[in-house]
């Protein structure tokens, strides 16, 4: 039922041109979970996304939050109402300070730009610091958010993120040209503010160490379709599966 869901998908499509993308798609999350959406390039991950966060419209189906339909809405209301993205390719400012970065999002949340009574650089500045120290960027704040690693790049990403309070958290492969360091530090975060702060997460990602590694439950798309759920172990012995992916990426 919708109203024991955190997030909830039904019959879900989407197609561009002749090419359908998502194909009847349906999807539970429970408040608390710790999940990923996996498959090939071009199975339909980014466009799921996509669709449940206001990025694409929704061609038939629908999309629901703790109950509530935001089939269609804008990104920006999606975001008010709880729930949050890190896209693939880091989606920062690169001329501002990395603790700029993160006061931007606090503040767009909070719908204040200007306080006549406080100056402006102290607007926010408790609650970016203690986000910087979460993500592990407080040693960063003053650096240019361009010169920042690619590995720090995705934490930012990830704190601007967590900057609008989110119930639900979308990561987009979150350790995409990460070290192995990098990667294990980032996932460790993950599972971090999902057990510690019991955010509830999805995310997609292709190396399958990680998928393995954290999530606890996977949906595997193949051509826009659901083709297998489950837990890890179930999902990794599925026939089907080792056929159109897994046997691929061993």
């Amino acid at each position: 039922m919708e109203d024991e869901s955190i997030l909830s998908v039904k019959d879900l499509c989407k197609a561009f041109g002749g090419v359908q993308a998502n194909s009847y798609v349906n999807y539970e999350m429970i408040s608390g979970e710790l999940s990923a959406i996996i498959g090939p390039n071009g199975a339909g991950k980014s466009t799921f996304f996509n669709l449940l966060t206001g990025y694409h419209l929704v061609d038939s189906g629908k999309v629901y939050f703790k109950g509530r339909d935001i089939t269609n809405w804008a990104p920006h209301r999606i975001t008010r109402l709880g729930i949050s993205r890190a896209f693939q390719v880091s989606n920062i400012y690169p001329r501002l300070t990395t603790y700029e970065n993160v006061r931007q999002a606090i503040l767009a949340q909070q719908r204040r730009t200007l306080n006549l009574f406080v100056p402006a650089n102290q607007l926010a500045r408790q609650d970016t610091f203690e986000l910087l120290e979460v993500a592990g960027l407080s040693q960063h704040a003053d650096m240019l958010a361009g010169n920042l690693s690619q590995g720090d790049k995705k934490r930012l990403e990830l704190a601007i993120a967590l900057g609008s309070r989110p119930e639900l958290l979308f990561l987009d492969e979150p350790t995409a040209g990460m070290s192995g360091e990098e990667t294990h530090d980032t996932m460790e975060l993950v599972a971090r503010l999902n057990q510690e702060m019991g955010l509830t997460i999805l995310f997609t990602e292709h190396d399958m160490s990680v998928v393995f590694g954290y999530a606890r439950r996977l949906t595997v798309l193949h051509l826009g379709s659901v083709i297998a759920e489950g837990t890890p172990e179930d999902v990794r012995t599925n026939d089907e599966v080792q056929r159109v992916y897994l046997g691929e990426e061993a």
